[in-house]
């Protein structure tokens, strides 16, 4: 038994998912992995044979057994493969958070196609970006997506819209006609092993399209479950996008774990907050904007007393950035339940802070996992010395194949892969970001990231959130601007920002421009949309 099997083997044991069965189970769930391989299509499938009755799905539209949701993607599936979908004529997803895009996946991966998760918050151009990349063959996509869908692909409505449809020669069907139409029959045993394409964010342009096999052993959820304690059986509210990494990771751990998969296809803090206490989440996938806007409301919470006061276990978030200041205020009103992973589309994950690191050292990134290789290097490709910052590289076992466009990979040392961050670590091993490498400027012959400058903004007092770029200067080549969101009612000037930059850090880093916004425009993420801030040219 290899070393990742045998990881896999006790966080799975730990964790409640490996426990004595009946054969008739064991063979179901077996059948299964055979068929499928570790994916998120054989993790629904298992829990079919499992526990058929358990509620797979709670959305806004209502719920979903195990058995009805292997039911339905089998004859959607069937209607797919009808169609043309399957090995080499990949389907698109195009959904916000809900069991169409589930059922989705899981069908397309019993019809051996690739599945490509589109973000929802694209336009039309990077769209037909997107279709120019993938050629997808079909679409499954929410109504409100239909006008911005490009032509070529047939496109499945998840639900029948409101009002008359479009006109014109495009090719539409809807999922339960799809579902109705495949019935019951024969899928391959089988099929191809599909791929799932993760799109980057695309906030520079045509997103890319990063190709993710599904992996060989169980090694990958062995690795978070190292950091993040999930148990079987617990209800998750999975807020993330499930288009991004974070929200699909949450996805495959919580079916893997048979849990009850509780979903919004929008976010609100109440919406949230309303979810996990109606259906005593214990686990919640999010991205950190989302902490940041319930902290914000002023919706009761768990941590507000009510009926079940204690809340959630695990709160994990990934996506963006998470504040040391954020973190910390976020456990203060709900309690040492946070936990942040660090990672990006392509190397998935690198290190994972529990509560214990972020509140002794707010706005660490945490730790590697177990099975997990992190190294800093410096610019002559040794390891840096603790305390020293260097480019990022990562090992794990989430193998990236490439992007589907063929566009450079990323930077490769000794079999890791670089993330593009700079960082270092401390001495407890702990991983501290400083900035991406290729946002770092040079101000008066100075190196200077806008991280540091960035964590100590959105630390200020007065100060909900700020944003800190390089942008042209005419005297010292470059400069750091910031853009900055003020709590209501609160007074910080521009002065009172570059001060206290200038005493805690440097002067070069002081940003000279400072704009003030009422909210930081992000994608569905929360990552910081840089091209719609005002005044960067």
């Amino acid at each position: 038994m290899g070393s990742g099997t045998a990881r896999a083997a006790v966080a799975l044991t730990r964790s409640g998912v490996v426990r004595p069965l009946g054969p008739g189970k064991l063979y179901g769930m077996g059948r299964a992995l055979v068929r499928y391989g570790n994916s998120i299509t054989a993790a629904f499938a298992v829990g079919a044979a499992r526990h058929p009755y358990r509620l797979a799905v709670v959305d806004d539209d209502g719920v979903t057994t195990y058995a009805e949701l292997e039911a339905r993607t089998d004859s959607l599936a069937l209607a797919l493969l009808d169609s043309g979908a399957g090995p080499g004529a990949p389907v698109g997803v195009l959904c916000r958070n809900a069991r169409a895009p589930i059922e989705a996946m899981v069908a397309a991966g019993k019809a051996g196609a690739d599945v490509v998760l589109v973000n929802t918050g694209l336009s039309a151009e990077q769209l037909r970006g997107v279709q120019e990349q993938q050629q997808l063959h079909t679409v499954v996509a929410d109504p409100d997506f239909l006008d911005i869908v490009p032509d070529g692909p047939r496109v499945v409505l998840t639900r029948t819209p409101d009002g008359p449809r479009p006109a014109g020669d495009r090719a539409l069907d809807d999922l339960d006609a799809m579902v109705e139409r495949g019935g019951p029959g024969e899928l391959p045993f089988k099929p191809e092993p599909s791929k799932q394409i993760v799109l980057t964010s695309g906030t520079t342009g045509t997103p890319k399209g990063a190709k993710r096999p599904h992996p060989s052993t169980l090694a990958p959820a062995a690795s978070i479950l190292s950091a993040i304690p999930l148990r079987a059986g617990e209800p998750t509210h999975i807020a993330a996008p499930l288009f991004h990494t974070w929200g699909n990771a949450g996805l495959l751990l919580a079916s893997l774990h048979g849990a009850t998969v509780v979903l919004r296809r929008r976010f609100t803090p109440e919406g949230f907050l309303d979810a996990v206490r109606e259906r005593r989440c214990t686990t919640v996938f999010a991205v950190p904007v989302m902490l940041q806007r319930v902290l914000e409301s002023e919706a009761d919470g768990w941590g507000d007393g009510g009926d079940d006061p204690a809340g959630p276990r695990i709160v994990a978030v990934s996506g963006s950035a998470l504040p040391g200041g954020q973190a910390n205020r976020f456990m203060d009103r709900f309690g040492d339940c946070l936990y942040n992973l660090y990672g990006s589309t392509e190397v998935s994950w690198v290190s994972i802070a529990g509560p214990e690191d972020l509140r002794e050292a707010p706005g660490t990134a945490g730790r590697a996992p177990a099975g997990t290789t992190l190294v800093i290097l410096d610019d002559d490709d040794r390891p840096a010395a603790a305390g020293v910052d260097g480019r990022v590289f990562v090992g794990n076992d989430l193998p990236f194949e490439g992007y589907t466009g063929g566009e450079d990979g990323l930077e490769e040392r000794d079999g890791l892969l670089g993330t593009g961050d700079v960082g270092h670590l401390d001495e407890q091993g702990r991983l501290f970001l400083t900035g991406r490498a290729d946002d770092m400027i040079v101000s008066g012959g100075e190196n200077l990231h806008p991280g540091p400058v960035e964590e100590l903004v959105s630390g200020m007092d007065g100060v909900r959130e700020a944003c800190v770029l390089g942008v042209d200067d005419d005297e010292y080549g470059q400069r750091f601007a910031a853009w900055v969101v003020l709590e209501p009612g609160a007074d910080v000037t521009a002065d009172a920002i570059r001060s206290r930059v200038k005493s805690d850090l440097e002067k070069f880093a002081a940003p000279r421009d400072v704009h003030f916004l009422d909210e930081l425009p992000r994608n569905q993420t929360g990552k910081v949309l840089r091209t719609e801030l005002p005044g960067r040219e």
